[in-house]
């Protein structure tokens, strides 16, 4: 009788106990684009993985591609083979007299986006929707990077074969700079500059963007 009692017992406090569920908060669209800001400048503590890499690759199998054709292709580079590659780089070229990175906010990471196709403007059209979806995927997983088009393409040719066409390189780590979104009209400057440490970037508003 008494195991029945506390049979019972377990069985009335188990069904008046409450299933807390824990509300997994996803980051909006728009906060992500905000956070998605051309880095020049990062912890140099903070070493990117392969498999971090390989996450960020991995939206290339969800996004869309003109045609269909998919036929951008990526050599990842990080550690010693990062390291080397910085020097094949160019930034900042709005702000020369810096010369960024600065020494020791280097990226830790690089992508070399190339094309295993003659290009044209359907490679193109790929290669943005891949270098956006890819720099929203880093800032989802707190990280920071910048599409680079002025890099030694000799180099990068020799990391990712003759048969390959090296279009853009993505520089990754985690970001150190400070940002700024100054909503603009059309007519005013758009050239991005620095004052007291905070990276300014002019922004057309939306009401100019639109045709009347």
């Amino acid at each position: 009788m008494a195991d029945n009692y506390l049979g019972k017992k377990f069985e009335d406090l188990a069904s008046r106990k409450k299933t807390v569920r824990v509300r997994q908060i996803n980051p909006s669209l728009d906060s992500l684009l905000l956070k998605n800001r051309s880095c020049r400048g990062w912890d140099s503590s903070v070493h990117i993985t392969q498999e971090q890499l390989l996450k960020i690759v991995s939206v290339n199998t969800m996004i869309a591609s003109a045609k269909n054709q998919q036929v951008l292709r990526f050599k990842l580079l990080t550690g010693e083979e990062a390291v080397s590659f910085n020097s094949n780089i160019q930034l900042g070229a709005a702000l020369p007299e810096l010369n960024l990175p600065f020494k020791g906010e280097e990226p830790s990471a690089f992508i070399i986006i190339s094309s295993s196709i003659a290009e044209n403007k359907w490679v193109y059209v790929d290669l943005g929707i891949s270098v956006q979806s890819m720099l929203l995927k880093a800032v989802e997983m707190g990280l920071n990077g910048i599409c680079i088009g002025a890099f030694n393409k000799a180099e990068a040719q020799k990391l990712v074969g003759k048969n390959m066409e090296p279009l853009m390189v993505l520089a990754l780590g985690k970001g150190i700079e400070k940002y700024q979104i100054l909503h603009v009209s059309k007519e005013e400057p758009l050239n991005y500059y620095r004052e007291n440490g905070i990276h300014y970037i002019p922004k057309i508003k939306t009401e100019d963007l639109l045709i009347q």
